[in-house]
């Protein structure tokens, strides 16, 4: 079984100010920050009812960043390898 993630306050607004940018979504900005959308639309409207007092958790900002730079990781490696398959595929394909 996994631990329960816990955020901070801190990454929480400002991930809730990410939605508030014009054209943006709150499925968009979850996938980009690696949370589920569900968690977003929540702590939005926690943030709408309790304004300054909302979020007052306490998540590590260093475990934040930790988990941060491995989603990065990742989807840095899918891009490698994508690429690298284009390549190869094209590679084939001239000669």
């Amino acid at each position: 079984m996994s631990k329960r993630r816990k955020y901070s306050a801190e990454f929480k607004r400002k991930a809730v100010a990410l939605t508030r940018q014009p054209g943006v979504s709150c499925r968009q900005v979850a996938l980009e920050i690696g949370i589920n959308a569900n968690m977003l639309n929540r702590w939005k409207r926690e943030a709408e009812e309790a304004s300054g007092k909302a979020f007052a958790g306490s998540g590590s900002p260093r475990d934040e960043e930790v988990a941060r730079l491995k989603r990065e990781l990742a989807r840095v490696k899918k891009e490698r390898d994508f690429l690298r398959e284009a390549a190869t595929f094209f590679a084939k394909e001239s000669s």
